[in-house]
């Protein structure tokens, strides 16, 4: 796999996780899991930016995989740092398109979570990611065969409910099915990305 797919798979990756987040989920006040999540949390409760959380909270997972593989660092420092920049530069422009008309909640949650989800996807698909959570369930998955989508999904699931007890505005239903949405469309995209590579392999063999 070339360096320019990497990059390729990163640069899209992020844009789709940028504008599901920063165009659909912040508006109706919605959760998402991982450190971008926890990142969605202390944003509005504190008002700092979402992408320069993740960062920090990215640091003790990467300290992990530095010493855990470090093909899984290398791969995802990149993936982490661009997302989380591209994240916090892009709020500015795209925020206000959510502004531009009437949003429904629920199809902002769906919306929202099927767009990260598919960023997340794509680049665990060439073996990147966000880090974070998403580095840690790579490592889990990596010993336990379980699909990556599913370790994280599960994580998630427990950050959302830790930031539905301390966001009095924010709906647990909906934050919900956000992140049933983004576990969908990562399972998805990995499954089959790891479907035709075996396809592949065999057909090499």
């Amino acid at each position: 796999m070339s360096c320019i797919e990497k990059t390729i798979s990163i640069i899209i990756g992020s844009l789709f996780m940028s504008v599901g987040i920063n165009v659909f989920l912040i508006h109706n006040h919605l959760l998402d899991g991982g450190t971008f999540g926890v990142g969605l949390i202390l944003h509005y409760l504190l008002g700092v930016k979402v992408g320069f959380v993740a960062i920090i909270i990215s640091i003790p997972v990467f300290i992990l995989a530095w010493f855990y593989k470090r093909l899984f660092f290398f791969n995802s420092l990149h993936g982490m740092l661009f997302s989380s920049l591209i994240l916090d530069f892009s709020y500015q422009f795209l925020y206000p398109l959510g502004d531009l008309y009437n949003q429904n909640a629920i199809i902002s949650a769906i919306i929202g979570g099927l767009l990260v989800g598919t960023g997340i996807g794509i680049m665990l698909r060439y073996d990147t990611s966000i880090g974070g959570t998403d580095l840690l369930g790579q490592i889990i998955a990596n010993y336990t065969q379980i699909n990556p989508g599913i370790i994280i999904l599960f994580i998630d699931l427990c950050i959302v409910v830790t930031g539905s007890m301390l966001i009095s505005d924010s709906s647990i239903f909906l934050s919900f099915l956000t992140v049933v949405c983004v576990g969908t469309m990562t399972s998805i995209i990995s499954v089959n990305s790891k479907s035709r590579e075996k396809s592949i392999i065999s057909f090499e063999t």
